[in-house]
Order: C-alpha cells, then sequence, then structure tokens
C-alpha cells in the first residue's frame, strides 16, 4: 500500500456520512494516546464540512481513510488545523502528512493573512509541522481567544496550564506567520540577487585578466621579434 492508492480532497456533503466513524476514531484515538480531548459529536464534523473547512482522505476502494477540520480563532486572524486523524489500518504510509499539507493549503486559500497554529504533544506531528514551516512559539504567540483555551478544559494536563498562567504547558506550541514568512522570503530573494551580482563581478573580473593576458603575450612576441629578428620563427613557436 501506497500515498499513491488514496484520494486527498476537500471533504464535501457527499462525505457527510463519515462524519460518526471520525468522531468514534477521534475519540479512541484520543483515549489510547491518554490526552482526554473533548469528544467531538458528529453534527460538529458535519457542520465543518458544509462550512468547506474540512479534508478527507479516502482510499481508492472508497473507505474512509483520515481526516482534518480548520477552526478560526480571533475574528480570522489565527487558523488551527485541528483533529487530525488516520484510520488504524492506512496508518504509516505517509497519509498523516499528506493530508496536513492539504489542510494547510486550504488554510491559506481560505485565510491568506491568518497565522496558522497548532498545540501538540506528538513528535510525528511536530516533523510534520516543521516540515511545512511552522516554528516553535511561546504560548504568548497564540491566540489568546477564551474560547481556545476552553478546549484545553478535557485535557489530562489542563491543571499544569493553569498552574502555569497558561504560558505554558505539556503541549509544544508551533507557529506559521504570514509576515514573516514573507520577510523570510524577501531576505532570500535579495541574497541571491547579491550572490548573482557578486557572480557577475568575478566573470567580468576574469574576463578582464583574460583580455590582459592575451594583449601582454601579443605585446611579448612582438617585443621578442622586434630585439631578435632572427629567430622570428622561434618566437612564432612560442
Amino acid at each position: 500500500m501506497t500515498l499513491s492508492d488514496f484520494l486527498v480532497i476537500p471533504a464535501t456533503s457527499a462525505h457527510i456520512g463519515y462524519a460518526e466513524t471520525i468522531c468514534n476514531e477521534m475519540f479512541e484515538s484520543a483515549k489510547a494516546r491518554g490526552t482526554g480531548i473533548a469528544r467531538r459529536k458528529p453534527e460538529y464534523i458535519v457542520r465543518k464540512i458544509e462550512e468547506g473547512k474540512a479534508v478527507i482522505a479516502l482510499h481508492k476502494d472508497g473507505r474512509w481513510a483520515g481526516f482534518c477540520y480548520i477552526e478560526t480563532w480571533s475574528h480570522g486572524d489565527y487558523v488551527a488545523n485541528s483533529g487530525l486523524i488516520v484510520s488504524p489500518e492506512f496508518r504509516k504510509v505517509g497519509l498523516a502528512k499528506a493530508i496536513k499539507k492539504r489542510v494547510f493549503d486550504l488554510s491559506r486559500e481560505k485565510y491568506p493573512k491568518a497565522k496558522i497554529f497548532g498545540l501538540t504533544t506528538g513528535l510525528a506531528v511536530m516533523k510534520i509541522n516543521s516540515d511545512l514551516g511552522y516554528e516553535p512559539v511561546t504560548y504568548g504567540e497564540l491566540t489568546q481567544d477564551e474560547e481556545f483555551w476552553k478546549g484545553c478544559q478535557s485535557c489530562v494536563n489542563f491543571d499544569i496550564l493553569v498552574s502555569k498562567e497558561r504560558k505554558n504547558c505539556m503541549c509544544t506550541a508551533m507557529l506559521w506567520d504570514p509576515v514573516e514568512k514573507e520577510r523570510e522570503l524577501k531576505e532570500k530573494i535579495q541574497r541571491r540577487a547579491e550572490a548573482k551580482e557578486r557572480l557577475d563581478r568575478i566573470v567580468k573580473k576574469q574576463s578582464l585578466l583574460k583580455r590582459i593576458e592575451a594583449k601582454l603575450w601579443k605585446s611579448s612576441r612582438k617585443i621578442v621579434a622586434a630585439v631578435f629578428p632572427v629567430g622570428i620563427g622561434l618566437a612564432k613557436n612560442i
């Protein structure tokens, strides 16, 4: 089984029938990890699908394989890609990364100015986020929307979060900032332009040196011919 056996696309009303299966798998996965994340109801998943804020993965034979959805906070200034789940029978083929990449792209399409963030304890998710360009940040750089933080109340580590005054917890905070990424891109383009300019100067200098060398060689042959006229033939062979 390879990644080519799956279709990873934005979910549509045609996929609403998978909502209950998705919710059950999210719950079982969270229970197995011991995170205690609040159980989503099928109605919530259906709403995300109808709003065009979800990505689904399907095996080529039509079986459900994975899912992820978009949540917005602080009036759309922040976006989180939540509920990433892959069916146990389809794990270890790179499907989680493919789903994360597609929901990330969908988030950028729908909210081009939003900061995309996540909180996770999973090393695999951290690696995927890092590959997408997320950077580790402090909790203070995330949304301060109270509704978002209420979602942590069902987590087994919620008391730690409260005791730390919401400044840190067991999860690692990661952020993709479009303003920062644009600045990095401009700097990269500028560095490339400067490198090309330096290379052009070096090429021009080398070309000039070659011309000077050729002229000096030609002049030296003339001098030899003038000083040693009998050795003209020899000079030509130098």
